[in-house]
């Protein structure tokens, strides 16, 4: 229960608000933030209007939107599609998470010509597409990177008025 008395926000609203519009093609969420609120949300291959929509989870967390934002401004792309370049085992692992991210999509439905996101197979074009991927359980080498970077994310607050008022206990061990 909220503490202002209101009701809970559902998934739906919560994700609304932490993109600033309404969801679109939202199926669910996949992921949460140590709060309980929704950090990854899953969407459908294709709008209600059938255009196709490749990017298959979607990082709406804000905290981790503007981390990721920095990194992108401080050139990591750049670095790591050098590393694309240079380390045979780093791009294997990339194909892999192309292929595993076409997989779950393609459960849902086909868009025609295979689109990838992020850039998958040959460049890193987005990380937020990326970490996305690996925080909803994708094996993308790249969101793992992006994820020793940028957490653990410690939000001071919730980041959607009224989403949720009791923060779930941290399951990590305490360190001391």
């Amino acid at each position: 229960m909220a503490l202002d008395g209101a009701q809970p926000k559902g998934d739906l609203a919560v994700v609304g608000e932490q993109i600033g519009r309404p969801a679109r093609a939202l199926l669910g969420v996949v992921a949460r933030c140590a709060r309980g609120l929704p950090s990854v949300a899953k969407t459908a291959p294709h709008l209600a209007d059938g255009t196709p929509f490749p990017t298959l989870y979607w990082l709406t967390c804000p905290a981790a939107r503007a981390a990721i934002g920095g990194l992108e401004a401080g050139g990591l792309m750049r670095e790591l599609n050098a590393r694309l370049e240079s380390d045979a085992e780093f791009a294997a692992a990339y194909v892999a998470a192309h292929e595993s991210y076409l997989a779950a999509r393609e459960e849902l439905g086909a868009i025609e010509g295979r689109p990838g996101a992020g850039g998958m197979p040959r460049r890193v074009k987005c990380l937020h597409v990326h970490y996305a991927h690996h925080a909803a359980g994708g094996p993308n080498p790249v969101g793992a990177l992006v994820a020793q970077r940028i957490e653990p994310l410690n939000c001071a607050k919730a980041c959607v008025d009224g989403a949720r008022a009791e923060i779930p206990e941290d399951p990590r061990p305490k360190v001391r």
